[in-house]
């Protein structure tokens, strides 16, 4: 896997990376689709933070950023891309908006992690993409608390818990998929 991407000069390098920037955004977009409602919370479970983490690991920081920012540029202007369907800004602003804004910053540290770290493993990887997890939940966890109302302990209920296990089972296999295959 190639996580220094400034070391890379030729054109061909940087189509291939923007290729794959495209193709990450449009993954997270059909992961929005993947959605599994629960009672105990407006935000659905989905196959997003699969792809986000994924695209951070894999194409290293500016690229998984693009990607993801292209994902939210594409949502925001229209194309129905955010969980079950929904675009437009507003999305932003509601209970999911938070765990959006989330996947930039996650991707970005996500990558950057793993571009300053010397060795790379699927525990390592693993590792970086907990703490991309971690930014996700807190972005999400803040924007739902304070557009629906909730207690710190309602949020985490509401929020977080719901997603531990299925995002760590998640983790594990992005770890392994962006350790074996190099992009």
């Amino acid at each position: 896997m190639v996580y220094n991407t400034s070391s890379f000069n030729d054109g061909s390098t940087d189509l291939k990376r923007m290729v794959f920037a495209a193709l990450f955004a449009s993954l997270t977009a059909v992961g929005a689709y993947v959605k599994v409602p629960l009672p105990v919370s407006p935000v659905p479970v989905t196959m997003q933070v699969f792809f986000v983490l994924l695209a951070g690991s894999m194409l290293g920081s500016r690229w998984g950023t693009i990607s993801m920012v292209v994902y939210l540029l594409l949502g925001i202007t229209g194309f129905p891309i955010f969980a079950g369907g929904a675009s437009g800004v507003g999305v932003l602003f509601g209970p999911t908006g938070g765990y959006l804004a989330g996947f930039v910053f996650a991707a970005f540290v996500t990558g950057k992690l793993l571009e300053i770290l010397p060795q790379h493993s699927i525990l390592i990887n693993f590792l970086c993409m907990i703490i991309g997890l971690i930014i996700i939940y807190s972005f999400g966890a803040f924007r739902l608390m304070s557009v629906a109302h909730l207690t710190f302990q309602q949020t985490m209920i509401a929020g977080i818990l719901p997603f531990i296990i299925g995002d760590m089972a998640a983790l594990v296999l992005a770890a392994f998929i962006s350790v074996r295959y190099e992009v």
